[in-house]
């Protein structure tokens, strides 16, 4: 099984969504042991906001590409090519100012590519990722799901994989996080037992 581990947060050592998605990989490791783990840092390396030069960059042919364009490609095909491969992700998934961090959402729009993740057909969209699995873990300071509030979060990325054919998503959350010493301990507690109801003996044939 191949394994795609996403960390967005740009808190660096002090992020929650860093040390929980680690276990969850970890625990993943430990139910399958021949699994092939490939990680980007999305904070450490920002794939850039998607723009016009993205664009162009991929619509020029490989022999006028400038290197700045040529580098872009790269850099896309690069993302793309370990989603594709990936029969798993665990995506840490922070949450700034009621959505995903930018750095995440810039990933997204590398790997929607029409005719590879998704078509439109005379029936609407079609996604064409569906044999894959995502564990997202969900961290905030305060408490947003089921409110309006989540909605640019969890609701947002269910919606983002859902369009590409993926509907095994699950979330692994640890929220109340500014809300005090106690609170976040319980919110701690609750990702781990997140962690611990994960069903991952049924990965350990895949």
């Amino acid at each position: 099984m191949n394994i795609l581990h996403i960390d967005s947060s740009i808190l660096g050592e002090h992020s929650v969504s860093r040390e929980l998605s680690q276990q969850v990989v970890n625990a993943l490791r430990a139910a399958t042991p021949a699994s092939q783990v490939t990680y980007r840092d999305l904070a450490a390396v920002e794939p850039g906001h998607f723009s016009a030069a993205s664009l162009a960059a991929a619509g020029t042919p490989e022999a006028q590409r400038s290197a700045a364009q040529q580098q872009e490609v790269l850099g896309n095909s690069a993302i793309l090519d370990e989603f594709l491969r990936a029969d798993l992700l665990v995506i840490g998934a922070p949450m700034y100012n009621f959505t995903i961090p930018s750095q995440l959402k810039a990933w997204y729009d590398r790997i929607a590519v029409a005719g590879t993740t998704f078509r439109y057909t005379e029936t609407g969209p079609q996604g064409l990722c569906g044999g894959k699995k995502v564990f997202v873990v969900s961290t905030a300071g305060g408490l947003h799901v089921g409110q309006p509030t989540g909605v640019g979060h969890e609701e947002l990325l269910k919606v983002l994989f859902g369009f590409l054919g993926i509907t095994d998503v699950q979330f692994i959350r640890a929220h109340g996080l500014a809300y005090g010493e106690q609170p976040r301990a319980q919110a701690l507690q609750a990702a781990a037992a997140d962690i611990q109801r994960l069903e991952l003996h049924e990965l350990a044939g895949a």
